[in-house]
């Protein structure tokens, strides 16, 4: 959390906002615990942190300013907010104005579909579809590394598998310490490396482009 905490810290910045913390991607830790180890990283800031659990998910998060949901399975977490019957109330939250934090999982949710997830399917949600707050993919610790012997297929290949299927959704690629923030309809790629983005061009065939720091993205938003 040492490079997300100036960013959450510029948009959290009343300090009666109450934060809302869903945990849902968790699969082997509790969600307590998950949420107690996310209140840690977030010690210095003096906003109330409520972890969401299934009992009173709907009551926490209608009472908060600030969502944040943490990573884990892209999967399980898509599963549990259909099953509590969450996706409609935290999509008409954020739409609303509500401040929307994700990481992992909890970014690959933001956009159009979870369908750019590197998670495996361990369990099926009510459906791919994903809250939209950003009309692309993204795909979260974005890195195309292919070992010795390593006989699959890269991250690029599959992103590119991605484009070539669905022509006109581009796939943003996030490596470590990276982030997309949106703020008054303007889209920023921060961090300390570049990142990358998957498109379809000429004939529909996939290319890949690099992404550079600080670089203003808000074409893709509009």
């Amino acid at each position: 959390m040492e490079n997300a905490c100036p960013l959450i810290k510029e948009f959290i910045s009343n300090d009666n906002y109450r934060i809302a913390f869903l945990p849902f991607a968790s699969v082997q830790r509790g969600y307590e615990e998950y949420g107690d180890l996310v209140k840690e990283a977030l010690v210095s800031f003096p906003n109330s942190i409520d972890i969401i659990t299934p009992a009173g998910a709907k009551q926490t998060l209608e009472q908060s300013d600030v969502i944040i949901v943490g990573g884990g399975n892209t999967f399980k977490l898509l599963h549990e907010i259909y099953e509590l019957d969450l996706f409609e109330l935290i999509k008409k939250k954020v739409q609303g104005g509500t401040i929307y934090i994700g990481w992992s999982a909890g970014a690959n949710i933001s956009g159009k579909t979870i369908g750019t997830t590197n998670d495996m399917p361990v369990i099926q949600p009510r459906s791919f579809t994903a809250f939209g707050f950003l009309p692309f993919q993204i795909n979260p610790h974005y890195i195309n590394q292919k070992p010795d012997g390593h006989n699959g297929e890269t991250r690029d290949q599959r992103l590119e598998e991605f484009v070539l299927l669905n022509p006109g959704i581009p796939v943003v690629g996030l490596p470590e310490g990276t982030a997309l923030k949106l703020s008054n309809s303007i889209l920023q790629f921060i961090g300390d490396k570049d990142g990358v983005i998957f498109q379809t061009g000429v004939n529909k065939r996939p290319f890949k482009k690099t992404i550079s720091i600080g670089e203003d993205l808000s074409a893709l938003y509009r």
